[in-house]
């Protein structure tokens, strides 16, 4: 039937032609229907689609109630400075109402130096806490309950010095291994892919990932031995669709490397972890959650032979998104902090951290991490969203979204299995292709002031001054946090103390067996653990691998 006829018989087709006439050609670019309906048949895809909470697919969430039985973790990412600085944060944080702590270290520790080496120089403490010592991670967590507050550490070419360096400070103040709960992040392939704290080449670094998970799967059963993380890549460009796509083909192969481990997939799976961006494209980032959760529970099933519902169920945390805070008019982050954040919550998250407002600018002050928890705490408190399970399910635009953003992953996915999988798709450059291409589209789209970021190509008035938190001079400026010059050379004497006190002897048989054991291709995590209680650095086992494994270097193109 012509459209003029359609039109003048359907009354949606009528709708929409007015509806087109009346926002002309220049409007007319979005990416989403201007009116999505319900489906033909809307009750059968209730129960396929949708279901119930707590119910494969999960579509609606992973527990029978969601937030009615337990809110989700108020986990404030923090870490700077020294350890005793940091203790400092996590208390303070604790006082205030947060539940689970995450801790942030900085560029030396996570690339495997010990703050003395000369290629720290300049970086001790300054994106995150320096920690190279057992004596470091007792200070980090001197008078915290370690069988009560749950850790997060984001770490990753590291994971298994700085867990082994947990596990021997909570077995010092009598908390058994068994007992630990938390998270480390460990996840090493999306270094390669969107942030470049690797040091080994790919497929060593998979082989001290998959010792972790083997470790943790029997050793420590309250802990989350991984964390496939999307949002480094949501952060350097990459789509909601690519976000979840590219972060389960990560997990696909992390699966794989313990199945051929030996380890079985309904034992390991139940504590697989994921973690999102949430950013600002607000009713696509709740869609996005949901259709990660789907998209899992069928390839954890279908893919990878899961015979447990508990290992079909994606669990993640969320932190609103870096790339969205602005240097300009800072006090708008507080808006778009906001905003992601309860995206997060009515998509379903376990897990929250929400950003500082200046952290475009520098490490949160007090204040302002103050501000971020209490955000959470409103939309927890005062909100209302809680009380009800998946409000927005159900919605017809939501579920459009949601459909859209699985198929669209889908495919990203069956592209990766005939390329051989994740770990061949990174070495190709695949995924850095992608989302390379896809974050030079949204440069062209902000220079072209086709997309808004307000304050920045539009909206600049305002842009000169920042007063939300005055300092004491009555300057109107925020000072922001600063790092006190003499923490480099405070930390490198620390170090140089513990290196005198150790017992240098057992301290270097306790290295040569972990390189033995390393070389003989077993589990590092025993003697790693055995070497760190010896006294061995960060540094010195990171240069141990190094020798043994060589060091990454990218291809020039991709």
């Amino acid at each position: 039937m012509p459209a003029r006829r359609r039109a003048a018989t359907d009354p949606k087709a009528r709708w929409e032609a007015a509806a087109r006439a009346q926002i002309g050609p220049k409007m007319d670019g979005g990416t989403v229907p201007l009116l999505v309906g319900p489906p033909e048949d809307a009750d059968a895809v209730a129960v396929e689609r949708l279901g119930f909470p707590g119910v494969p697919p999960y579509t609606r969430g992973v527990q029978p109630t969601m937030y009615r039985g337990r809110l989700w973790t108020f986990r404030q990412y923090s870490g700077f400075g020294s350890a005793r600085e940091t203790n400092k944060r996590f208390r303070f944080l604790l006082e205030r109402g947060q539940t689970g702590l995450s801790t942030a270290f900085d560029l030396p520790t996570q690339i495997g130096y010990d703050s003395d080496h000369a290629k720290a120089k300049g970086e001790v403490g300054r994106v995150g806490v320096a920690i190279t010592s057992l004596g470091d991670m007792r200070r980090l967590f001197e008078g915290i309950p370690l069988d009560k507050a749950t850790v997060s550490m984001t770490i990753n070419a590291t994971a298994p010095i700085l867990l082994a360096l947990l596990v021997g400070v909570g077995e010092e103040s009598g908390v058994p291994r068994a007992k630990l709960g938390g998270t480390v992040q460990n996840d090493i392939l999306k270094e390669y892919i969107a942030r470049g704290t690797y040091i080994y080449p790919p497929e060593p670094s998979i082989r001290l990932t998959t010792d972790v998970i083997e470790f943790a799967t029997r050793e420590m059963p309250q802990w989350n031995y991984i964390s496939v993380s999307g949002y480094h890549m949501r952060e350097a460009g990459a789509t909601a669709s690519q976000e979840v796509a590219f972060t389960i083909a990560n997990a696909i192969a992390y699966v794989r490397a313990a199945v051929a481990r030996g380890l079985d997939r309904d034992e390991f799976l139940p504590r697989l972890s994921f973690f999102f961006s949430s950013d600002r494209n607000f009713l696509e980032e709740i869609a996005k959650f949901r259709a990660a959760r789907r998209l899992w529970a069928y390839v954890a099933r279908e893919t990878l032979g899961a015979k447990s519902p508990r290992s079909w169920a994606m669990r993640f945390h969320t932190q609103t998104a870096g790339s969205s805070l602005t240097a300009q008019q800072p006090e708008l982050n507080v808006v778009r902090t906001t905003l992601e954040a309860l995206a997060a919550v009515l998509g379903g998250t376990q897990s929250l951290h929400t950003n500082a407002l200046d952290e475009a600018r520098g490490l949160p002050t007090e204040a302002s991490a103050r501000l971020a928890l209490r955000t959470q705490q409103i939309l927890a408190e005062e909100s209302g969203v809680a009380s009800t399970i998946d409000p927005l399910g159900g919605a017809y635009e939501i579920e459009y979204l949601t459909d859209r953003i699985e198929s669209e992953a889908r495919d990203y996915l069956d592209r990766v299995e005939q390329m051989g999988g994740a770990l061949v798709a990174v070495e190709k450059g695949f995924f850095q292709a992608e989302i390379a291409r896809e974050a030079y589209r949204i440069a062209k789209a902000r220079e072209a002031k086709e997309e808004i970021v307000v304050g920045v190509n539009a909206f600049p008035d305002g842009n000169d001054k920042f007063s939300l938190f005055p300092d004491e001079t009555g300057s109107g400026r925020s000072r922001g946090l600063t790092i006190a010059p003499d923490l480099e050379r405070d930390q490198q004497r620390e170090l140089a103390r513990w290196r005198t006190d150790r017992d240098a002897r057992k301290c270097g048989s306790a290295m040569a067996t972990l390189e033995k054991e390393t070389v003989a291709g077993h589990n590092v995590m025993p003697p790693l653990l055995a070497a760190v209680r010896a006294g061995a650095t960060l540094g010195e086992v990171a240069e141990l691998w190094r020798g043994l494994f060589g060091e990454y270097r990218p291809p020039r193109t991709f």
